[in-house]
């Protein structure tokens, strides 16, 4: 008897594997096929000299890659604009979401407008950054209204030509800020509302600073909020080679030669070692990145889990 119930034991388990593996089998094979296999293949081009001779050379094509002049100034661009943009884009939407907290007037306008970059196609962002960072365009001739002697003393020039010149990345970095503010800004608004509002009203009784509320309370509810906005506007940030693209071209100034360009360039090229090499090196970095936020976030914000 105790052996036909066990037996039967195993056979629901079975059944409910089955079933499962059924449920979950498509998204599996899918992942597997469009994700996993295409990167390890990405890996396997990496350590090989090249498609017609699939002989294996290990480390060297990361070495020529890490000693790729234009892989360095690549890394370097991408690495200080993901620096400047991330940590603006957690920061400023974390503003804007406790802002909207509040009563202010037209509170539902104001977070229309910070959502309407969401609608927009990116071609016609592009297109008014254009306009607005030409050489001839809107922000000189603004500029132009001032004294011309200071703008001569901080700029070098009368006109700055912004989307060619040293200040390229803050034209960039702005327009990132426009595009994303929005989504995090939501997500933000969605965590406050979540907060125990207990904590915060025996905060209030015990007469707690408006300080004291946000980073003892507030700030420790919201970071795991914190952490997966730095994530998607960290993976934002490696992927604003389509605007750029679209502003400057495939080779930009200096400044604003991104990890992509040199990918996109690198392919254009066929030079699939390179590429290969490129792209597992990018991937590493990134999982190394998210993985010290994920050990920063476990340990700030463990003690709220739950």
């Amino acid at each position: 008897m105790k052996l036909k119930t066990a037996w039967k034991g195993v056979n629901n388990r079975v059944r409910d594997f089955l079933h499962s593996l059924c449920f979950i089998g498509p998204s599996f094979f899918g992942v597997l096929i469009f994700f996993i296999v295409p990167f390890g293949v990405v890996v396997y081009y990496s350590v090989i000299r090249s498609p017609l001779d699939h002989s294996f050379v290990f480390f060297s094509n990361y070495q020529n890659v890490l000693q790729n002049g234009a892989f360095q100034t690549a890394a370097k661009n991408t690495a200080l604009f993901s620096f400047v943009a991330v940590p603006l884009a957690v920061i400023l939407s974390l503003g804007l979401a406790l802002l909207l907290e509040r009563r202010i007037p037209l509170k539902s306008q104001f977070r229309t407008f910070f959502l309407s970059p969401m609608m927009v196609p990116v071609a016609s962002v592009v297109l008014v950054w254009q306009v607005i960072f030409h050489y001839n365009g809107a922000l000189n001739a603004v500029l132009e209204m001032f004294d011309p002697d200071k703008i001569q003393a901080i700029f070098g020039v009368s006109k700055v030509d912004w989307l060619k010149s040293e200040y390229a990345q803050f034209a960039v970095v702005t327009l990132f800020l426009w595009k994303n503010l929005g989504y995090s800004m939501i997500l933000f608004m969605a965590a406050l509302s979540n907060i125990p509002r207990e904590l915060l009203e025996v905060a209030d009784v015990e007469g707690a600073s408006s300080a004291y509320k946000f980073f003892a309370i507030k700030l420790r509810y919201l970071s795991p909020t914190v952490l997966f906005v730095t994530i998607l506007s960290l993976i934002n940030s490696f992927k604003v080679f389509r605007e750029v693209y679209l502003l400057t071209g495939d080779y930009p100034v200096q400044s604003l030669y991104m990890l992509q360009h040199f990918m996109n360039n690198t392919f254009l090229s066929l030079d699939y070692q390179k590429l290969s090499a490129a792209a597992v090196l990018m991937a590493l970095a990134m999982v190394a990145i998210i993985a010290v936020l994920f050990l920063v976030e476990n340990r700030f914000g463990k003690d709220v889990e739950g």
